[in-house]
């Protein structure tokens, strides 16, 4: 017989045994194991841990974790939620196997990596399955039509590549399919057509390409579909137009082309379209006019023509009308004023004409109007700020009159742009009622009356410019500078006068131009105040007394132009300011001028401190000095006479051979002929005694501005590009000039204009003549301008390479005058536009001489076309690459031949877009050149969220399109 106390100590072990494995559950130790494939942050899932004391029934311990879900009875897992977690790690999926009655699984919102594990797919109760917004990659898997359950699967923003899964419409239940932000490539499947219960779609910001599939026509539940920021081919299918239920449709930045299907017009539950930036083309359908539903329309960034549908006016639930950056035309239907919910008008840059209808604002909460860059006339709209709504009025670049009687008390104004239009009369601004106006631009118009003085009152002004307009006249509002946050004033050219009021606060000031008026007095000592002045330009007016020493202190003033006033004395010890800020004020001294300061203890001194006796003997001694140097003048003027042009200098540069002022002279066949039957400015060819071939360039300058030009020539000289002749000396005395450039044998581009080149040798030349223009204004410091760029001033090297020649000398010209005010911007931009035309005159074969005019009033399809024919490009596939890349040259002469300055771009930007690659993407790019910034947003301000919110960064690609 077994004794009693080993029984019960064996009835004690199992007890023990039996209560450690029921303290815990299958579910619970999956879970465990599934947690320990996380990493995770500390405090995060904490409890999910096991108890110690003993678990009797058949509960599940995690019914109680964080994010787990059960039955009412506690002994199924149904959901599990480890969304917002910051979890990551890679994930085995072996632990799903457990849980077959999951119908709810959200993993969002995390940092997952690796594949996404296959055993998800035994999961066949879910119903809902969310893994958008970690880090899943590699393809795929196959085997998503297991979830037979399904209804909703969000895979928004991974990392997945390679084709969409084409199973995933087996799945008969499913209603929301989210594929987007990540980089699936291929063609979308036709199959997805066949999504029986489908309500949402969202396959954009991939890679998707391929033809947009017919079959999309037969789903008849769908009502949210995004399928853009992909680069398909091909233009939208008539068969969309099927779908009847659907109530929001983006297919922006997608790469479409054709034109808009009238089909389209059958949508009619559809409120949002958005098809901008495509190369969509040909009129607006009037049929989407029929869609009575419509809410947002954004149709711009496209090639569309023709005018606005009257249609449009039937749109009554219209509150986003955007059709900017096409090539639209005629005027603007009366009916579009009085849509009841119109808030945003938005069709800039086109050719639009005729008169704003008069009744814009007053039927509708308006609250922004862009109609920038076309051909409007006539006066702003009455009523356009009656409902008390309106924050954006952007007018600039039209032919707009009148005063601004209409907008001079609305509150609710931010931001006012109508520079460059025909305004007049007093700027009728009320800026105590304008109280949150942050930004106004009206210049380049014909205002008078001066600076209003209350605009000291607008708190929260952060722009404001009123340059060109050369009628404004009046003074600077005393308290302007104490503006709390004002950063930019520009008042340039306005014949504005008066003295520079001082600074009290202006710790947001970051730019002044105030240069080409008529201010006087002195540079207030408080200028140093402003620690955060990057910019100050006051160039061309009459300020005097010294420069204020603190300024030179300045830590972050870039940008600085004092010249042409009559400031004396020292000037601060700038960090890098060029000679050409200080120009034109003789009584300057100290770097970078050449001119020494006196150390204070000359002859001025001696006479004011000494006696009356020694002031005498002053005196004798000046007349003295007065005699002599009479003297010396006229044996100076005698010798000149005497010994004109005969003593020569000569200034060498790289490349020069080893030769003396005289042998140059000597190559000339007769010094005496060339200087006298050779005008200023004319070239002739010269062999100097090394048997070099030069080209020969007669200036005739004065002892005034030798320095100056001295030092322009040495610039010119130590500049060197292969696309920039070669000065390679310079021969002169005191009333002569003879620039020696290197001989180029095989002509002009202006005597090759006609000459018929494949498109690949005429895309180099123009990107090679854009190098040259770009290294004189962006690698050479200062910045030269080239000053008359022309056909004939191209010339070609031995090897046909193109070479810019008869550069700089609009610079020399005003040397020699006595009136350089150094490179302008205007001069840079003259350039730009020249450059502009002399592009269009080489891809018309010179058919199109100096058209930076008339290309602007010619349809861009008729130019292409007459491009096209010039350079015999037909319309074969072949030939697609080549027209894709004459789209992008034409776009880079409409944008340099702008008729407003400040938007022609910088021959820097000109030669990014054309060193690109060619084909649609650069294209797209290229389309805002010089005219408007774009900004890649990581979502579009008039899109709707996707569901749980705002995409990754790598789904860039909606469009702001605000103007600065």
């Amino acid at each position: 017989m077994i004794p009693m106390e080993i029984l019960y100590c064996c009835f004690f072990f199992f007890m023990f045994i039996f209560s450690v494995s029921s303290a815990s559950d299958p579910f619970s130790d999956a879970l465990l194991g599934l947690k320990s494939e996380f990493t995770v942050p500390v405090d995060v899932l904490s409890d999910w841990v096991i108890p110690q004391e003993q678990n009797p029934s058949a509960k599940i311990h995690a019914c109680s974790w964080t994010g787990v879900q059960c039955d009412q009875n506690s002994t199924k897992v149904i959901g599990l939620d480890i969304s917002l977690k910051n979890l990551s790690g890679v994930l085995s999926g072996v632990q799903f196997n457990r849980f077959v009655d999951l119908t709810d699984l959200n993993m969002s919102h995390n940092s997952f990596s690796g594949e996404l594990p296959i055993g998800i797919f035994n999961l066949t109760s879910l119903k809902t399955l969310d893994i958008s917004r970690n880090n899943f990659s590699g393809g795929f898997p196959i085997g998503i039509s297991g979830l037979r359950n399904l209804v909703v699967l969000d895979a928004f923003s991974n990392s997945f590549s390679g084709p969409l899964p084409p199973d995933v419409c087996k799945i008969g239940s499913v209603e929301v399919l989210n594929f987007a932000g990540s980089y699936f490539s291929g063609p979308i499947p036709g199959a997805y057509g066949s999504c029986k219960s489908l309500d949402f779609l969202h396959l954009a910001g991939n890679s998707l390409t391929g033809y947009l599939p017919i079959e999309f026509g037969q789903l008849k539940t769908v009502t949210h579909m995004e399928i853009g920021y992909n680069s398909y081919q091909g233009n939208i299918p008539w068969q969309f137009g099927n779908m009847s239920e659907l109530q929001y449709l983006d297919i922006a930045g997608a790469n479409l082309s054709g034109p808009i299907p009238k089909d389209l017009g059958k949508l009619t539950k559809l409120n949002t379209l958005f098809l901008f930036k495509n190369h969509l083309s040909g009129s607006i359908p009037m049929e989407i006019g029929k869609i009575l539903t419509l809410s947002s329309l954004d149709l711009s960034d496209n090639m569309l023509s023709g005018p606005i549908p009257d249609s449009f006016s039937e749109l009554k639930s219209l509150k986003l009308l955007s059709l900017m950056y096409n090539d639209m035309n005629g005027s603007v239907p009366e009916g579009i004023a009085k849509l009841p919910e119109l808030e945003s008008l938005l069709i800039w840059d086109n050719f639009f004409s005729g008169t704003l209808p008069q009744e814009l604002g007053k039927h509708s909460n308006l609250v922004s109007v862009d109609v920038s860059s076309n051909g409007f006339t006539d006066s702003i709209p009455p009523d356009i700020c009656s409902q008390g709504a309106f924050t954006k009025l952007m007018l600039f670049s039209n032919y707009f009159t009148g005063t601004l009687s209409s907008i001079s008390n609305c509150s609710s104004l931010i931001r006012i742009r109508l520079e460059d239009n025909l305004f007049s009369g007093d700027i009728s601004l009320d800026f105590e009622v304008l109280s949150n106006v942050s930004y106004i631009d009206l210049s380049g118009n014909k205002f008078t009356g001066g600076i209003p003085s209350g605009i000291s009152l607008a708190s929260n002004l952060e722009f404001f410019s009123v340059s060109n307009n050369p009628e404004l006249g009046g003074t600077i509002p005393e308290k302007t500078w104490s503006l709390p946050a004002l950063k930019n004033f520009s008042a340039s050219s306005c014949n504005i006068s008066g003295s520079f009021p001082g600074f009290q606060f202006c710790n947001s000031l970051s730019s002044i131009e105030l240069n080409q008026n008529h201010l006087s007095g002195i540079m207030p000592d408080s200028l140093s105040f402003c620690e955060n002045l990057e910019t100050l330009n006051l160039a061309g007016n009459n300020f005097s007394g010294k420069i204020p020493a603190k300024l030179g202190t300045s830590i972050k003033l870039k940008s600085l132009n004092l010249s042409y006033n009559d400031l004396s004395g020292p000037i601060p010890a700038f960090q890098s300011m060029e000679i050409n800020s200080f120009l034109g004020n003789p009584n300057l001294c100290g770097a970078p001028l050449s001119t020494q300061c006196p150390n204070g203890n000359g002859i001025s001194t001696g006479m004011e401190s000494g006696s009356r006796n020694h002031k005498i003997a002053w005196v004798l001694i000046l007349c003295a000095i007065v005699v002599v140097l009479s003297a010396s003048l006229f044996g100076l003027i005698y010798y000149r006479k005497q010994n004109v042009n005969r003593h020569w200098n000569l200034d060498s540069f790289d490349g020069f051979p080893d030769l003396t002022a005289s042998d140059v002279l000597k190559s000339f066949d007769s010094i005496e002929a060339m200087e006298t039957q050779y005008s200023s400015n004319s070239i002739c060819k010269a062999v100097l005694l090394t048997g070099m071939t030069v080209i020969v360039r007669k200036i005739e300058w004065g002892t005034k501005s030798s320095n100056l030009l001295m030092d322009f020539v040495n610039r010119i000289g130590n500049a060197r590009h292969k696309n920039v002749i070669r000065l390679l000396g310079f021969c002169y005395n005191k009333n002569l000039g003879y620039f020696l450039y290197e001989y180029l044998p095989n002509g002009n581009l202006d005597e090759k204009i006609g000459i018929k080149r494949d498109w690949g040798s005429k895309y180099r030349l123009i990107v090679n003549i854009a190098k040259g223009l770009c290294f004189l204004h962006h690698d050479c410091r200062p910045a030269i301008s080239h000053g008359n760029l022309k056909a004939s001033n191209v010339v070609f090297d031995e090897n046909m390479e193109p070479r810019l020649a008869e550069f700089a000398y609009k610079t020399i010209s005003a040397i020699e005058s006595g009136e350089y005010n150094g490179v302008m911007d205007q001069d840079l931009k003259d350039d730009i536009f020249n450059f502009g035309e002399l592009v269009l005159e080489i891809l018309t074969n010179g058919k199109r001489k100096n058209g930076g005019v008339s290309v602007h009033r010619t349809p861009k399809d008729v130019i292409l076309k007459e491009i096209y024919n010039e350079n015999e490009v037909g319309a074969s596939s072949s030939s697609k690459s080549i027209q894709e890349e004459i789209k992008v040259v034409l776009e880079v002469v409409l944008g340099c031949t702008t008729s407003k300055v400040s938007d022609r771009p910088s021959m820097e930007d000109v030669l990014k877009i054309l060193s690109r690659d060619s084909g649609s993407k650069t294209w797209g790019r290229c389309r805002y050149l010089g005219q408007r910034r774009l900004v890649e947003s990581v979502i579009s301000p008039h899109a709707n969220p996707v569901r749980n919110g705002p995409v990754l960064p790598h789904l860039l690609g909606k469009l702001l399109l605000d103007h600065e």
